[in-house]
């Protein structure tokens, strides 16, 4: 495949992962927001594993989800840079599946329980809200995003633009 091919590839995976997770986040709305949410959108962080694209992607749907969903500039921002930071390590964790939701769940249990206390003044002890974020954070990223990467890596021609990794232990998938 020529640069100009693979550009174009990754620009429409980038856009696609960005629509997915802005119409997962709008359909799932009643559970997407709050200080007890499970953003089912966020089954999406597993995608580095098989794509770059993801990262931007992953960032792009997470800001305008934010910002259509009427959150304050500082969920926006912040928010929105959690996602991207849980993407671009998810990426440099690819080669092995399980590591790979693990920079989302820590970044976001870390900084969306400061933006609801200092944003939008929830007043909840911070450590709950951690344990709230973090709790929803691990049923989208690892439950149901291990689900995606299983149905995904029997379909490696969805990604054709790189292989995607295969777990560290491939035994463990039988």
């Amino acid at each position: 495949m020529n640069n100009r091919s693979l550009l174009t590839r990754r620009l429409a995976q980038g856009a696609l992962i960005a629509a997915i997770y802005v119409v997962l986040t709008f359909v799932f709305a009643p559970i997407s927001f709050g200080a007890m949410q499970v953003r089912i959108a966020e089954i999406l962080t597993i995608l580095p594993l098989f794509t770059p694209a993801a990262i931007p992607g992953l960032f792009i749907g997470c800001l305008l989800a934010n910002i259509l969903g009427g959150a304050i500039i500082w969920d926006v921002i912040f928010g929105s840079i959690a996602t991207l930071i849980g993407a671009a390590l998810g990426y440099v964790l690819r080669f092995n599946r399980w590591l790979v939701p693990i920079p989302a769940v820590v970044s976001n249990s870390v900084i969306v329980p400061l933006v609801l206390r200092y944003g939008y003044g929830v007043d909840m002890p911070i450590l709950l809200m951690v344990l709230y974020v973090a709790i929803g954070e691990i049923i989208g990223c690892y439950i149901l995003g291990e689900l995606l990467a299983t149905v995904l890596l029997k379909r490696p021609h969805i990604f054709s633009t790189g292989k995607a990794k295969e777990p560290s232990n491939p035994q463990s998938d039988r």
